[in-house]
């Protein structure tokens, strides 16, 4: 499947278009330290990791939209203390001026996020993103119980990497996740890429909290070379209004609409199609179709 496909396949699905949870959009400065990052994960990795649109912001906003993206988010991530604040500026300034993105925010384990996590709740940010294998901090630091308590009760959605892929970190995995969830059951938490490798972990944390959901975010794409877990289709079936669209773009090594094509592939139907790539996002994020 190519990206000038997509079109034409929401319109046969019959949707307005579709909902990107995962997509992620940076201070220059920031994103290129991403971007150079990947560029040497090939020996992390044991394989090359390029950027597939590696371009301007105005272009890949362009390129969303032609594809049919209505609304995405601009997840950006703080990977120590004192920079989320920086970044926040940035992603809220991004969010004036391109009005189908999603206003994302982010925060790090330290005194300040009891402050400025609430203030961005009450001014009506959308979406945060934290990342705990790049931030190097466990999800049940004590310093994010006062966050984690505003987000649970402002039902704000946190896109949350806690899985061990692509490499694993001194805090990944579902463990700390469950302890925060056990103490905060009601966080609107996204698990990012089905939380892979751990992906029957975090379907569990799912089916035992309503307000878990996941995001498909680089899920068994042929990038990986690996098949799809026995079991997990059903499970992605049973769950199927909690089933988000994601992708990382613009941070892909493939087409962005190979992420919908592996999602084809599970054959769980239009219907479950349906949900994934536009009907939960919209809900989750009230968009008027």
């Amino acid at each position: 499947m190519e990206d000038s496909d997509l079109p034409a396949l929401i319109e046969d699905l019959g949707l307005p278009g579709i909902v990107d949870v995962h997509a992620h959009f940076m201070p220059p400065q920031i994103l290129a330290k991403v971007w150079a990052y990947f560029d040497s994960a090939g020996p992390l990795l044991g394989r090359p990791w390029p950027i597939a649109y590696r371009t301007s912001d105005d272009d890949r906003v362009a390129r969303l939209r032609s594809m049919g993206v209505r609304r995405f988010s601009a997840l950006s991530y703080a990977h120590r203390p004192g920079v989320a604040g920086f970044m926040n500026d940035w992603t809220r300034d991004f969010a004036e001026r391109t009005p189908d993105a999603l206003w994302s925010a982010t925060f790090y384990p330290e005194p300040d996020a009891a402050t400025y996590v609430p203030q961005l709740v009450a001014d009506g940010v959308e979406i945060f993103k934290v990342h705990v294998q790049v931030g190097d901090f466990a999800p049940n630091d004590p310093l994010l119980e006062p966050v984690w308590a505003t987000l649970a009760e402002s039902g704000t959605p946190v896109v949350l990497h806690a899985g061990s892929g692509p490499a694993p970190g001194r805090h990944t995995g579902p463990a700390g996740v469950a302890d925060v969830l056990s103490r905060h059951p009601d966080l609107a938490l996204v698990i990012a890429h089905l939380g892979m490798p751990e992906m029957d972990e975090f379907l569990d944390l799912a089916e035992r909290h309503d307000n878990v959901r996941l995001d498909t975010t680089m899920a068994f794409v042929d990038f990986w070379g690996q098949p799809v877990p026995d079991g997990v289709p059903q499970r992605l079936l049973d769950l199927q209004e909690r089933i988000l669209f994601g992708t990382d773009f613009p941070n892909i090594p493939y087409a962005y609409a190979h992420q919908v094509e592996v999602l084809q592939r599970l054959a769980l139907g239009d219907d479950w199609m349906r949900s994934v790539l536009w009907h939960n996002g919209a809900e989750l994020f009230g968009v008027d179709a």
